[in-house]
């Protein structure tokens, strides 16, 4: 690629996974015309990319965490006037989940053609957050509910995260992974503090005040950090275009990455919907101890993503895909399907988290080897010539497809939960939790799971 400014060369070498030479402090970088422009801040580390990734963090924390702490809602809307019998509660948060992977692909698509414009999406998408919540307060009807609390929600979620993640590609590049790793654990982080704050709220103060509270509270915390999202390359107006492709969604290695992606998010979200019911109705347990069972998850999963956030950037990929896998399907398939008390389940949400939970903390390296792959394929069509538009993967747009996927995965797992207990099959039949009437969706959980993990053994095939 021929670079026609230094600014647009440091684009390009951190691009590539190398650490910029402008990233120096005290260097300053001329451009062609003969102007000097500061230096820009390092890669890796100083201040500038640690306020970068603590405003990430708190983003990830709120946008996410409140997703996943939707249960705590289900429960009270199916329970509370004017929703209690009203149908379709749970698609509240199926759409606020679903639409929030599904949509990246256009969020960070748009927000690459418009770099400029999208330098503010962050303030904006959490104004649009918080809107919807405020609106969803006025709501009296599930519909109502669906389309602020769901829909708009979510569009201001992925709107405000998505510059978390193109932006974050420039912050870090030799310790990407560890950077993701400790963004993506705010959100087990938020898993234990929000269900927990929003119960107390809703019992205390009812919906209305409790939707008003945390709408005022995501703007409290997230709108001053707004400003450190911000790139750290200066965006070059002749490049505000920039041009990239979405070949590489039809190649093989990402289409192979994307298929055990899928397959192993259809069951990841499945003990997230039936942990607490399993651990009532079958182990005897009160309310609290089968809140906990959740809570030890989304901890576990802290510590899981911050460490398989480490090893990505310094173990090749499907080494760290197949840890998470047979950590994630022994604890399914031993401890889950063998749980005959308190204890043991317990055991396995610890496991469930650290190695399930960190699933997607692998992301980083599968981005890295798609993005390489397709450049080299670039080059091997064009007869090893450099492809001098930047018509290749952009890492922003693999990791958005990746999303979207994982997004299909959580669409899935919702109907096909229920259909996996409906009846309870083996009930009575087997022992443990396959025998609870919960056996086949443990079976199922733990079947992919180990599907999930299908990339090692096709890179050991050389097909991958």
């Amino acid at each position: 690629m021929r670079s026609e400014t230094a600014a647009s060369t440091a684009i390009e070498l951190q691009s590539s996974d190398q650490t910029p030479r402008a990233a120096s402090p005290e260097r300053r970088v001329e451009h062609g015309d003969g102007h000097e422009m500061p230096s820009l801040p390092p890669v890796d580390g100083g201040k500038d990319a640690w306020l970068f990734l603590a405003a990430c963090f708190m983003i990830e924390a709120l946008v996410w965490g409140f997703c996943y702490s939707f249960g705590v809602f289900q429960n009270y809307y199916s329970t509370h006037e004017p929703f209690a019998g009203q149908p379709n509660i749970p698609a509240i948060g199926t759409c606020a989940m679903g639409i929030m992977y599904l949509d990246l692909p256009l969020v960070t698509g748009l927000h690459r053609r418009f770099p400029a414009q999208a330098r503010y999406s962050t303030i904006l998408g959490l104004l649009l957050m918080c809107l919807a919540l405020a609106l969803s307060s006025l709501c009296t009807t599930v519909p109502q509910l669906i389309l602020t609390q769901g829909v708009l929600y979510a569009v201001g979620g992925s709107v405000a995260y998505a510059s978390c993640i193109i932006y974050l590609e420039e912050w870090f590049v030799t310790r990407r992974g560890l950077a993701y790793g400790i963004m993506w654990s705010a959100t087990g982080m938020a898993g234990v503090v929000l269900p927990l704050l929003l119960e107390w709220l809703l019992a205390a103060r009812g919906h209305r005040t409790t939707l008003l509270v945390f709408s005022c509270l995501v703007f409290a915390l997230t709108a001053p950090l707004s400003w450190y999202i911000k790139p750290r390359l200066p965006i070059a107006q002749s490049r505000a275009a920039r041009p990239f492709s979405l070949r590489f969604v039809l190649r093989r290695p990402f289409t192979l990455y994307q298929l055990f992606n899928v397959a192993e998010a259809v069951g990841f979200f499945l003990p997230g919907i039936y942990l607490p019911s399993y651990a009532r109705a079958v182990l005897g347990a009160s309310p609290l101890p089968a809140v906990v069972a959740m809570m030890l998850v989304n901890v576990a999963s802290v510590f899981g993503c911050v460490a398989m956030g480490g090893l990505t950037d310094r173990l090749e990929v499907t080494q760290c895909v197949l840890l998470s896998t047979v950590g994630a399907t022994l604890g399914t398939f031993l401890l889950w399907g063998l749980s005959v008390n308190l204890p043991v389940l317990y055991l396995f949400c610890v496991v469930y988290g650290l190695f399930a939970g960190s699933y997607t903390s692998a992301w980083p390296g599968i981005v890295k080897d798609v993005t390489r792959r397709d450049a080299a394929a670039v080059a091997s069509a064009d007869g090893g010539s450099e492809n001098e538009h930047g018509e290749w993967a952009d890492p922003s747009m693999v990791f958005a497809f990746l999303a979207m996927g994982r997004g299909v995965g959580n669409v899935i797992s919702g109907p096909l939960s229920e259909a996996l207990v409906r009846g309870m099959p083996w009930r009575g039949q087997a022992f443990g939790g396959y025998g609870s009437g919960y056996g086949g969706l443990i079976a199922f959980t733990g079947a992919t799971a180990l599907f999930g993990g299908g990339s090692y053994l096709w890179k050991r095939l050389g097909w991958l």
